[in-house]
């Protein structure tokens, strides 16, 4: 077992990482604990339900199912969720298990945040982008037409139990869709996990245990690391945002229906590499290096018939925008990144472009 401390002012938990720890959940759960209300999705639910129904130990839960899809991302299925708990007889002794993938862990977690101001929650991701980023931290929210995750709330979890033996029921596409963010975490803070990417890609896309725990630790130790140093994204957090600005854009601009987050977040590392370039903070070497890792573990979608002037228009209602500027998280080397505004939209379309391209 791995463990990663994440201290925070509201909470001090543990994110553990070990394989089969799914089916130890009730270990984590407090004793003196109300109902249980297990919120998940349909598919989940009967792919990996036996493996947290074996984890719970008898414990009496209660399913709330979730819609799914980034598009359903709203704030209608949350309101719906917090009725039925009330049917249910939920109060502020009850607890939240978030068990799916990041949607599941943003929106149960964010459900939590609010219920009675706020209630316990267990975060048990199923995805590897959950595992590696969502589910670790406590940012928890929904998506606007406008933008993504516009409205949401901090609140840090119980505990988060990352079990890397779900992933092998994971699709293909969701699979890679995780790895783009275990990149991210190379190129913003560790050149050794960028550097195993590289070199072990045949394991890492076998998904041969050893490769697995490996990039999932190192990613997850990464962000513990982060939040801890800056719960709020004062300051160090927001190079957790590399790829996140131009992703978000994307995302939002083909109405969350035609990329994975983690797809999003590729193409706006990409975007952000050719944007260090112009402005002279990446070498053209490492700039080389960051674009074959990226590409390595593709292809995203097509990115065909995307706006350039769109995508530049919603950046400015990211919320990372701060009073009309845009803040972009550049990399300046393998491990280490920058935190830059006011950069001429002449270069951020120009960066877009070459992206797309």
């Amino acid at each position: 077992m791995r463990s990663f401390r994440v201290e925070t002012p509201q909470r001090v938990y543990e994110a553990i990482v070990e394989r089969g720890v799914a089916r130890r959940t009730a270990e984590y759960l407090p004793a003196n604990a109300g109902k249980i209300f297990v919120v998940t999705t349909a598919d989940v639910w009967k792919h990996q339900g036996g493996t947290l129904t074996e984890g719970l130990a008898g414990r009496p839960h209660q399913l709330l199912e979730l819609p799914g899809g980034e598009d359903r991302k709203r704030l209608a299925p949350i309101e719906a969720a917090a009725e039925e708990m009330v049917r249910r007889g939920a109060d502020r002794s009850s607890i939240v298990v978030a068990f799916g993938g990041g949607i599941v862990n943003d929106m149960a977690g964010f459900l939590a945040a609010i219920f009675m101001r706020g209630i316990p929650v267990v975060q048990i991701p199923t995805t590897l982008l959950a595992q590696v980023d969502a589910a670790v931290g406590g940012k928890t929210g929904v998506n606007l037409v406008s933008g993504k995750n516009l409205i949401g709330a901090f609140h840090q979890p119980l505990a988060v139990l990352i079990d890397p033996a779900v992933l092998d029921t994971l699709p293909e596409r969701e699979y890679r869709a995780g790895l783009y963010e275990v990149i991210k975490c190379g190129i913003i803070r560790d050149s050794g996990l960028f550097d195993f990417l590289r070199e072990e890609r045949s394991a890492v896309l076998a998904r041969e245990p050893g490769a697995v725990d490996r990039i999932i630790a190192d990613s997850v130790r990464i962000k513990a690391e982060v939040v801890t140093a800056d719960e709020r994204e004062g300051d160090l957090r927001r190079i957790l945002n590399f790829g996140h600005t131009f992703g978000h854009a994307l995302e939002a601009e083909t109405a969350y229906t035609r990329f994975l987050h983690g797809e999003a977040v590729a193409f706006g590392m990409r975007a952000a590499i050719y944007l260090a370039q112009k402005t002279g903070h990446l070498s053209a070497e490492d700039a080389v290096d960051m674009l074959a890792a990226i590409n390595d573990y593709g292809p995203i979608p097509s990115l065909a018939g995307i706006s350039v002037e769109n995508l530049l228009g919603r950046l400015l209602h990211d919320k990372k925008t701060v009073q009309g500027k845009v803040h972009f998280i550049l990399p300046v080397r393998i491990g280490e990144v920058a935190i830059a505004s006011g950069i001429s939209e002449r270069a951020i379309s120009e960066a877009i472009r070459a992206a797309l391209g």
